[in-house]
């Protein structure tokens, strides 16, 4: 993305508690208009609250929210003209066909049938269904549904969308044409606030909040997020990757351990010093392994190491 963004959703301090869980806590971001930016973290760490909160559903208890300049506490119907919302579990009818859906939700908003053929004849293409356009959305697999309600939130170009997880179990391709179709709402100056359990998925954003148990812990882009890390992240292959954690992981210098497919990451203080003494240490426990190499870290290596450290860092 080149030259300045507007922000199309802001938030300050935005806070919201049930009985006995602050689920977000005094949260601050934006997202500018062209922009996907991610709300990542595990069940739990209140991204769908905040979502929530940003759809006008549910009343925040302290701080304030606007999107497209609305305020979504005191002026909900006005945001909701300007965004759209797909939740974890979006509103179809299994009983009606693709194209009934889309009428459906077309109507809802108040769209013509000029604008709806076009707009839906250019989204099930790229979303790979102009040929299931008379299939029960019953009978479409669990891709195709999650792709035919973004369709569906997508009929009225709205300027802001807000995913809650929407590839949450969906299949390879379909996730893949998911995310094709949100970049080219990015060439449109769509806002797409996503968010998702997936750390893999926070590389495509181009900004990320990283959130845990209500609170963010980073907030930039990922470039950043992993040029400013600070710490060397070591990658150890092995066939027995949790015997090679059990040895190490009260080991000096380290301050998070990661399975992975076929081995561990091992985030540490030193990577030169601790190569040596962690190869020292395998061998004396006859604990066999292929190599051990310092690597770039990932997202899910930084929110690893930030969860098990206690480090909130704001950006």
């Amino acid at each position: 993305m080149t030259g300045p963004l507007q922000s199309a959703i802001m938030v300050e301090g935005l806070t919201k508690s049930f009985p006995g869980v602050r689920a977000v806590d005094a949260l601050s971001f934006d997202v500018r208009a062209g922009e996907i930016f991610g709300l990542v973290g595990p069940d739990g760490a209140g991204k769908t609250t905040t979502l929530r909160m940003l759809a006008g559903i549910m009343p925040p208890d302290a701080g304030k929210a606007t999107v497209a300049g609305f305020d979504v506490e005191h002026d909900p119907e006005g945001a909701k003209h300007a965004l759209s919302y797909m939740p974890q579990r979006f509103g179809l009818y299994e009983d009606m066909t693709v194209d009934e859906n889309i009428r459906f939700y077309a109507d809802l908003f108040g769209v013509n049938k000029t604008e709806r053929d076009s707009r839906s004849a250019q989204l099930l293409v790229a979303a790979g269904m102009s040929e299931f356009r008379k299939r029960l959305a019953g009978k479409l697999s669990g891709g195709m549904k999650q792709k035919l309600g973004l369709v569906c939130a997508l009929i009225h170009r709205p300027k802001v969308i807000l995913l809650d997880e929407p590839t949450t179990g969906v299949d390879p391709v379909s996730r893949r044409d998911f995310w094709r179709i949100l970049y080219e709402l990015v060439a449109e100056g769509v806002a797409i606030l996503t968010s998702t359990a997936y750390l893999d998925e926070a590389e495509r954003c181009h900004r990320v909040a990283l959130m845990h148990q209500g609170k963010l812990l980073f907030c930039d882009t990922p470039a950043n997020l992993k040029a400013q890390f600070g710490k060397g992240v070591l990658s150890i292959t092995a066939v027995e990757p949790r015997r090679l954690r059990d040895e190490l992981e009260d080991a000096e210098g380290i301050s998070s351990l990661l399975l992975t497919g076929d081995g561990l990451h091992v985030v540490v203080d030193d990577a030169a010093r601790r190569i040596p003494e962690f190869e020292a240490r395998l061998k004396r426990a006859n604990i066999p392994y292929d190599a051990i190499q310092q690597v770039a870290p990932s997202i899910e290596d930084l929110f690893v190491d930030a969860v098990g450290t206690g480090a909130a860092v704001h950006a």
